[in-house]
């Protein structure tokens, strides 16, 4: 099992990626949201230049906000400062689309930006398509290495829907999901494989699997409840409840779509946004406020222990070692931490002293 962190990115605060690294975490994502936080690339250099182990990249690079291009064209820049070191997170957008009140990229749209990058980054002359005219594009300059192609960057794909998990197999090098379930992941790895047999490729033993979520290991007699676990995954919960009223409102309201684990607190929340001071229209704005960074304050009483358990990785360093080696064995290869950012560094140490030892 290898371990990971996602940070929030802040371009004053990059030192976050180098003490994971010295802690001996195994990779670092950067997350990609416009609205929300830092650019993602201008931290990335900085994490570059001064970390010297680490493997470091977009966690994820959302395809709604760059074209291709140039999401190929700064990963690329990145791998100049640290050649070998670099991968390409990718996804449709959930937040950095919805928190500008748009939708993420359709699944078709998605495939073709992932071949046109992966083409790209192989150093490939490829047909893109930009404003309804088509060209050959390919790199220039490639001998004065103002980007760097010649290490080879992965493309690790945020996928869940089949489709997206199918295109994931035709051009991905690994793949991303929040979900541990393990009737989920089978079925998702197997859509992957579908999608890497359609265009001829075998995955091989290196194709890549990581979990996002977070985590808090427990002290003896500490419960869900108390303050400390409450403040270090409360952000990502909360996240997930966003989440899942945005897709319960784009499915019309429909019950099937509340997951179990919110069910009883649902009617309070849906009361929560019918006050937000925002008009229906501009809400977006408030429901992802704090968005995987804080938890909002009144928000506080959605952090359940229900919510914790369905969502996060929390429990004794014996009960969440058990976890892992169940996920292990389900084709997860890599756990990635993303905790509340106030309280990261001390989620980093709790894993790297308590969990990492035993699963290496």
């Amino acid at each position: 099992m290898k371990f990971a962190v996602t940070i929030d990115p802040h371009v004053s605060r990059w030192d976050l990626v180098r003490y994971a690294e010295e802690l001996g975490y195994d990779r670092a994502w950067v997350p990609d949201s416009q609205m929300i936080w830092s650019d993602c690339y201008a931290t990335l250099a900085l994490v570059a230049a001064n970390t010297k182990r680490i493997q470091i990249g977009t966690g994820v690079a959302i395809t709604g906000t760059r074209i291709a291009p140039v999401t190929a064209h700064s990963i690329a820049t990145i791998n100049q400062i640290a050649p070998g070191r670099v991968f390409l997170g990718i996804g449709t957008g959930h937040t950095a689309m919805r928190v500008m009140g748009q939708h993420p990229m359709p699944v078709k749209e998605f495939r073709e930006y992932l071949r046109v990058v992966r083409a790209l980054l192989d150093g490939e002359a490829v047909d893109y398509t930009y404003r309804g005219v088509s060209q050959e594009i390919q790199f220039l300059h490639r001998d004065r290495y103002y980007i760097n192609i010649d290490n080879r960057i992965p493309i690790y794909v945020a996928a869940n829907g089949a489709k997206a998990c199918e295109a994931t197999g035709a051009y991905g090098d690994g793949w991303v999901t929040v979900g541990r379930d393990a009737v989920g992941v089978k079925t998702r790895i197997a859509q992957i494989q579908t999608g890497a047999k359609a265009v001829g490729r075998t995955l091989g033993a290196d194709f890549h699997t990581s979990l996002l979520t977070a985590g808090c290991v427990l002290r003896p007699g500490e419960k869900l409840t108390d303050e400390r676990v409450i403040n270090e995954v409360g952000s990502w919960v909360t996240a997930e409840l966003h989440f899942y009223y945005e897709i319960w409102k784009k499915a019309g309201e429909k019950d099937e779509f509340i997951p179990a684990h919110f069910a009883a607190n649902w009617e309070a929340y849906i009361d929560r946004v019918k006050h937000f001071s925002l008009p229906e229209n501009g809400r977006f704005r408030q429901l992802h406020n704090g968005h995987c960074t804080f938890m909002q304050p009144e928000e506080r009483r959605f952090v359940t222990p229900d919510a914790i358990r369905a969502s996060c990785l929390v429990g004794t360093p014996e009960e969440i070692i058990a976890d892992l080696t169940q996920m292990e064995r389900n084709g997860l290869k890599e756990l990635n931490l993303l905790p509340a950012a106030d309280h990261a560094t001390k989620v980093y140490r709790d894993f790297a002293e308590m969990i990492m030892p035993a699963m290496r």
